[in-house]
């Protein structure tokens, strides 16, 4: 179905051939990606990119944080669109907190700076921005990892809040020129596979070896031409978790058509393969022999297709439960064998939702499935989340919402909470099959150290629906019968125009914010001194480590926008302890700022000849490969409000976690594969001359361990880094270099 090849191919005569041109840094110029990527780069350097977008975009996760930081570095109006919608914790209230005066805030913010509001439930993130934002040949940047808009031709970046604030204050988003990944689609799509069906097998085949890192992808051949909008977007949402940079598609006239019907004509370009062009490897992607498919937690890449599992689902449940008692440290045992029923697999849930799931052709070929039919008064049930209030009404005017409600299927309002942990929890040990972007640990509620874990699979919607048929009993789409209609979606703008606030161009200055008690200001962060001493806080030898585990989603989402209450979620049900070993680490270092010396820290200090007056203390996590996942600054900021000065790994996943540790003033160190590091919690880590290292450029920096057994020498390694980045780092955080007077 998929096939990966790591070899440059060229285009030649409108196809790709395995050769090289003349010069490969010349053909990657041809490509749509760089030909986007060139129009938007202000730099001198064609190595290092620095990007203005055209957009910008944000959810009530983040905008609150975004606006805060910008605030407090000096902003005085939006110098381009930024529209915040309100689709993650809409109008729920965990713990104390209201919800609602976070939106409060972001309205009376688009009234003072001249943005762009989105009300509660009215539209998902990524579905707003794909019908009022996204132009070929544009650039948008989003503080949600998901930020993919490329089969519209927009360039779509997911970065944390850091990057936001830079282009708020005017400022680029830095970036290596990056390689490009040519994805050849050949063939038809068979009756009943959808766009998951197509994106688990995407992901499956290029994630677990991180072919397309950090790349851009660029869809391209003669299969595309068949796929609808909705098809091609539900396929390019999920190049988020291949772990690219971003994503591109040719255009034609389908999308030229789609940006007609959302009454934006003029956005509309033709973008194609150019001859002559260069890419650094090929995926192909057969679409004449995909099949339906089902991603196993707790990752979109754990990929198998149904038949495989309805034929041996025991030995395969086992597998995967032996990789989550694994991955979740024995905390709570999952029993994905209960669900096997006569040999067959039943599912407790069903969930089709948010960006890629809520999509007008999802719900319309599901229904089609469901007509007539009944999911049943067993223990499975069905939700569905159209993906915004236009899509809702029309489901709701060609009878589809009819057909899905009459079913059994409970219709939603625009939502993204089932995709994070913060709506449609199953229950303990329940199974959920969703068409959702994400099934992490975590992200469907589970909390392993209260003894509550569920799991969540990903399938697409028209299998979800063709199980929910067959009463919850695990069915792939290709196996039944029934008539794909030929509905067609139109766009009905009067929601938006009459609901959202529009104040791009037209900033108030005087207007005052509407603050609520949860939302508070940054904590005072400390700039890094000479030296750095860490504590290692949190140890951790998963393969992966992904954002959820570094600060979970969900209900702690809820404290937001105060960061002192969400830092206590920090590492909570990877590490429990973590947040109580950093606070006691940054005591100290608060208590060296009054003049006050720590006697443990001092005699650490003193093992290896140094003294804590020009020593900066922290704490530091250690992991195999951070950051996977979410975009969410919070995974990184978390850590610096706690004390956090340093994460040592052997790679990062993504360049978003690593880009929010720099700007948090979080050292982003890394260490050779060849490196044993079998250091504990409780163990310390020196950096001599760690400012001047970082000031200077100097990218080998030796280090001491000072362990249990003794002092050890280890080379730190801070590579890449930018001119701002090590100001960033050296000042401590993005707010202090902008109160500092610099990236001005």
């Amino acid at each position: 179905m998929v096939e990966t090849i790591k070899k440059g191919v060229t285009i030649v005569n409108g196809k790709p051939e395995f050769r090289s041109p003349a010069s490969t840094d010349a053909g990657r110029e041809k490509t749509m990606a760089y030909k986007i990527l060139r129009k938007h780069d202000v730099s001198t350097d064609p190595k290092k990119m620095r990007i203005k977008f055209d957009a910008l975009i944000s959810h009530d996760i983040t905008y609150v944080g975004i606006i805060q930081t910008a605030r407090a570095s000096g902003l005085k109006k939006f110098p381009l669109p930024y529209a915040m919608t309100n689709c993650h914790n809409s109008l729920c209230a965990v713990g104390g907190t209201i919800n609602e005066d976070d939106h409060a805030f972001g309205l009376s913010a688009a009234h003072k700076y001249g943005g762009i509001y989105v009300p509660a439930n009215l539209a998902v993130i990524h579905q707003y921005a794909r019908e009022m934002l996204a132009k070929c040949g544009g650039m948008i940047l989003g503080s949600d990892s998901h930020t993919r808009y490329g089969c519209y031709g927009t360039l779509g970046v997911g970065e944390g809040g850091g990057e936001l604030v830079k282009q708020l204050l005017e400022n680029t988003y830095d970036v290596d020129a990056p390689e490009v990944v040519l994805v050849w689609l050949e063939g038809k799509v068979p009756k009943g596979i959808g766009p998951h069906d197509v994106a688990i097998a995407l992901v499956a085949a290029t994630f677990p070896n991180a072919d397309v890192k950090n790349k851009v992808l660029e869809f391209a051949g003669p299969g595309v031409d068949d796929l609808s909008m909705d098809f091609r977007i539900g396929v390019d949402v999920m190049t988020t978790e291949t772990s690219c940079l971003t994503s591109i598609w040719k255009t034609d006239e389908k999308v030229a058509d789609f940006y007609k019907n959302v009454r934006r004509p003029e956005a509309y370009e033709k973008l194609d393969i150019e001859e002559g062009a260069y890419y650094d490897a090929i995926v192909k992607i057969d679409l004449s022999k995909m099949e339906s498919m089902i991603a196993l937690p707790f990752h979109p890449s754990k990929a198998y297709t149904i038949h495989e599992l309805q034929a041996n689902p025991e030995k395969i449940f086992k597998e995967v439960e032996a990789d989550c008692q694994k991955s979740l440290g024995n905390q709570v045992k999952m029993d994905l064998c209960r669900n096997i029923k006569d040999g067959k697999v039943v599912a407790d849930q069903g969930v089709i939702v948010g960006c890629s799931g809520g999509m007008y052709e999802n719900l319309v070929e599901a229904a089609a499935i469901l007509d007539g039919q009944s999911i049943g008064n067993t223990y499975f049930d069905l939700s569905v989340y159209p993906s915004s209030a236009p899509i809702n009404m029309a489901i709701t005017r060609d009878g589809t919402s009819e057909k899905l409600m009459s079913a059994g299927a409970v219709i939603k309002p625009a939502f993204c909470g089932p995709c994070f942990g913060a709506g449609d929890t199953p229950a303990h040990n329940g199974f959920s099959i969703r068409h959702a972007t994400r099934n992490f640990a975590n992200r469907e509620g589970s909390k392993p150290g209260q003894g509550q874990i569920s799991a969540v699979a990903l399938m697409d919607a028209r299998s979800i629906a063709a199980t929910a048929a067959n009463k919850g009993v695990l069915t792939a789409a290709t196996d039944i019968e029934y008539t794909v209609p030929e509905h067609e979606y139109k766009f009905d703008p009067t929601i938006y125009e009459k609901r959202v606030y529009n104040g791009y161009g037209k900033a108030e200055p005087d207007y005052e914010l509407r603050f609520g008690p949860n939302i508070t200001d940054w904590p005072k962060m400390y700039k890094l001194e000479d030296n750095l001493l860490v504590k290692l806080c949190a140890v951790i030898y998963d393969d992966v480590t992904t954002t959820d585990e570094l600060i979970p989603s969900g209900e702690t989402s809820s404290y937001r926008s105060n960061p002192l209450k969400l830092s206590e979620f920090a590492l909570s049900r990877r590490v429990p302890e973590y947040v109580g070993r950093s606070k006691k680490v940054k005591e100290v270092e608060v208590a060296r700022h009054e003049g006050k010396e720590d006697p443990e820290f001092a005699a650490v200090a003193a093992k290896v000849g140094a003294t804590l007056k020009n020593t900066t203390v922290g704490s530091c996590v250690f992991a195999k490969r951070p950051g996977d996942g979410s975009a969410r600054e919070q995974a990184a900021s978390c850590q610096k409000v706690l004390g956090g000065f340093a994460n040592i790994c052997y790679e990062y996943a993504t360049k978003r976690y690593r880009s929010n540790c720099i700007n948090w003033g979080i050292v982003p160190f890394t260490i050779d594969k060849s490196t044993e590091f079998n250091y504990t919690e409780n163990d310390y880590v020196y950096v001599p001359g760690i400012r001047e290292a970082i000031l200077s450029g100097k990218e080998e920096i030796p280090a001491k361990v000072i362990a249990q057994d003794g002092i050890h020498d280890i080379t730190l390694f801070c590579k890449g880094l930018t001119d701002a980045e090590k100001q960033i780092i050296t000042e401590g955080c993005l707010m202090n270099y902008y109160a500092a007077g610099l990236g001005k």
